[in-house]
């Protein structure tokens, strides 16, 4: 057994203590004072100097050799407007607020790599950001990259690890490319002209168009768009009307679209909006489009995924469990892979035997807590390849 291993093997109690404190202590985006206390004081405890970041935001540097690159590790810190629904001694207690992603797993293997990565007796070819990021559900990235946090050092590359229930305990899922969606999320006011139910050719009614407008989307999906780009358009909300008998002066929907592929050139939000103001106007209405994007596609860069692949397979022992791995779901660590390369990895932890199968987000949402020891080796290892390679090369 290689040294690494050994130690992240005999972090293993302590790895599950850990996660187990931030699980019972909870706190939203933007309010991870108490997780953002525990990180400083147990870096500075490995002799780090912290830096707060975007509020609540935790930055510590490992440095090692200054002509070399710079890797950021990223893990995110904050929990759920959920309430928990687990029967267990470290459940949440903090009402209405759930660890239900997974982020205090992740904030644990960061910290134990970082205990690992600070024992290595040689010298570092590089150095190393830890990098403990707030508001991910919220898209927290941003703030921290305004801040300067991919700056004095450079980043060079990012590698980010996300324990996933929908994969089995025992397997990581990468791949290169698209492996998680962009997100847009939209509304429209379809504005028509109210009247009475019998005597309907007075009235414009906007409930009409809104029909032909959710049907007359779906072929922005089915024809518009390349199906070697993966994309969902979902109407999600639909109201409108006060009374059986009566057309009402306007209805509003709601929804959401979600695309796996870089759509900066050619938006299909911006389709929607010129298919659903011109369906409007076919019935006499006024169509209004608001949308937010939340999240950007995550894009993992091509030369990193062939790097990290010989590392996820060394971390498992057994290559057969290294699979290929997208999904539609949405991460902000997409706004460090919009501006430097990066890799994303999802570390299996759904597990029926240990009453870890739930879905993120589900009030019963919990880990397998044998897959903590994997997560540190992966951040370490992924680590220590991408400074032996020089990933600027």
């Amino acid at each position: 057994m290689d040294w690494i291993k050994k130690q992240t093997k005999g972090l293993h109690r302590e790895l599950i203590e850990m996660r187990r404190d931030f699980h019972e202590h909870p706190e939203l985006g933007f309010e991870e004072h108490r997780s953002g206390e525990i990180i400083e004081k147990y870096l500075q405890s490995l002799g780090l100097t912290t830096k707060r970041i975007a509020k609540t935001g935790v930055v510590a540097m490992i440095e090692g050799d200054p002509k070399g690159p710079v890797i950021m590790l990223r893990a995110d810190m904050d929990a759920l407007p959920v309430q928990e629904e687990n029967h267990v001694e470290y459940a949440s207690k903090n009402p209405g607020i759930m660890h239900a992603c997974g982020h205090d797993a992740h904030m644990t293997m960061l910290l134990g790599a970082a205990k690992i990565l600070t024992q290595i007796k040689e010298p570092l070819k590089g150095s190393i950001k830890l990098v403990f990021q707030p508001d991910e559900e919220n898209a927290g990235a941003l703030p921290m990259i305004k801040e300067g946090v991919l700056n004095n050092p450079k980043v060079d590359s990012a590698l980010g690890i996300h324990i996933w229930t929908p994969l089995p305990s025992g397997t990581i899922g990468v791949s290169p490319g698209g492996v998680m969606s962009g997100l847009d999320i939209f509304q429209m006011r379809i504005k028509g002209y109210g009247g009475h139910s019998g005597y309907p050719e007075t009235a414009i009614d906007p409930i009409i168009a809104a029909s032909d407008i959710v049907v007359s989307a779906q072929r922005i999906q089915t024809r518009e768009i390349s199906s070697m780009n993966p994309m969902t358009l979902v109407f999600g909300k639909i109201n409108g009307g006060t009374k059986a008998n009566i057309i009402p002066d306007e209805v509003t929907l709601e929804g959401s679209i979600r695309t796996l592929y870089n759509d900066t050139e050619d938006p299909p939000i911006k389709r929607l909006k010129l298919l659903a103001e011109n369906v409007a106007r076919v019935h006499h209405c006024e169509c209004e489009i608001n949308w937010v994007r939340e999240n950007i596609p995550l894009i993992n860069d091509d030369k990193l995924v062939s790097e990290i692949l010989p590392v996820a397979k060394e971390v498992l022992e057994d290559g057969s469990k290294v699979i290929p791995y997208r999904t539609m779901a949405s991460e902000d660590f997409s706004e460090f892979t919009s501006r430097i390369p990066g890799v994303f990895l999802f570390l299996g932890t759904g597990n029926q035997a240990k009453e870890t199968p739930f879905p993120h987000h589900n009030p019963r949402f919990n880990v397998d807590e044998d897959v903590l020891p994997q997560g540190v080796e992966l951040y370490v290892k992924g680590a220590l390849k991408f400074l032996e390679r020089d990933i600027r090369t």
